[in-house]
């Protein structure tokens, strides 16, 4: 595996940054058999790193022909920078469904580039080449088999590491499992058996997720999440717990106590958890209305 970081610009009299793999995140990486495909003459990789201090090649210059496709590749770069699968959006169409994603490719400055092809210069800077076994694969680089079996070892990793107290990392180990799942679902019908099987999956990963995030004081994303369970599991017990304690967090008084009154419904036996969740509800209601007096003391007597 190489990891380098590319910059694409546009000639011309002021050369317009395209992509930019420092600004878009971490690194790209390629990994030998399963390259991602770049235009001709686009990404040389050679056989030993430069060191990172070094200077870097000169960029390499192209011309129109030879980049007729790189805004379908912009586009992919882009996905993979936010996290998606760099073929997203070019499964389950027809073919009109096609030819209109590719007529538009959410971009504009890529739906301008399409129409009038351009030089561009294509500025490579390799960070460092891995053997083969050292490294562990992006989701969107893996294959479907690949995913499938990679889930169970990276809910693995996340477990250990949240014992390990280290939330943080917990956290994008269940992130990592969850769109590995995703990118499986995006292939199938929704609502369909394979769907609702890896949907399943997802399922715990997220519940994962959303106690980490929990621990790391990110509310409204564990409300977010919570909810978007309870809207197809409605007798989810653990969503209902989790997303009670994130209303409490944010003093949704009415909501955090809803939840909890559907916890004790749907499972009686979690009524001492639900009692300790309440009181200290309360002692922090006790507190706040205590500190809001001392505040507001005498401000209408002024």
């Amino acid at each position: 595996q190489a990891t380098f970081h590319y910059r694409t610009l546009r000639c011309g009299a002021e050369e317009t940054p395209l992509d930019d793999s420092r600004e878009r995140g971490k690194p790209m990486e390629l990994i030998a058999g399963k390259k991602f495909k770049l235009p001709a003459r686009s990404v040389p990789i050679p056989s030993l790193p430069p060191s990172r201090c070094s200077p870097s090649p000169a960029p390499l210059p192209s011309v129109p022909q030879h980049v007729v496709l790189y805004p379908l590749v912009s586009k992919s770069l882009r996905n993979i920078a936010a996290g998606k699968d760099p073929l997203e959006g070019q499964r389950h169409c027809c073919s009109i469904a096609q030819l209109h994603d590719h007529y538009s490719l959410g971009y504009p400055d890529l739906d301008e580039l399409q129409k009038n092809p351009q030089p561009l210069i294509f500025d490579i800077e390799v960070l460092k080449v891995e053997a083969p076994g050292s490294y562990q694969q992006d989701p969107w680089a893996m294959t479907d088999e690949e995913k499938l079996q990679a889930v169970p070892l990276i809910h693995k990793e996340g477990n250990e590491l949240y014992r390990q107290g280290k939330v943080q990392e917990a956290a994008a180990k269940y992130y990592d499992a969850i769109a590995c799942l995703k990118n499986l679902q995006m292939k199938e019908q929704p609502g369909s058996p394979d769907w609702i099987e890896l949907d399943q999956k997802i399922t715990p990963l997220l519940l994962n997720y959303c106690q980490c995030k929990l621990q790391c004081e990110e509310y409204y994303e564990v409300l977010d999440h919570c909810s978007s369970i309870l809207n197809k599991y409605e007798d989810n017990v653990k969503a209902y717990f989790k997303r009670g304690k994130a209303h409490a967090a944010v003093w949704n008084v009415a909501e955090a106590q809803a939840d909890f009154a559907k916890v004790l419904a749907l499972d009686p036996s979690l009524r001492p958890v639900v009692s300790k969740e309440l009181r200290s509800l309360e002692a922090r209601l006790r507190e706040k209305d205590a500190e809001d007096k001392i505040r507001f003391k005498g401000i209408f007597s002024q």
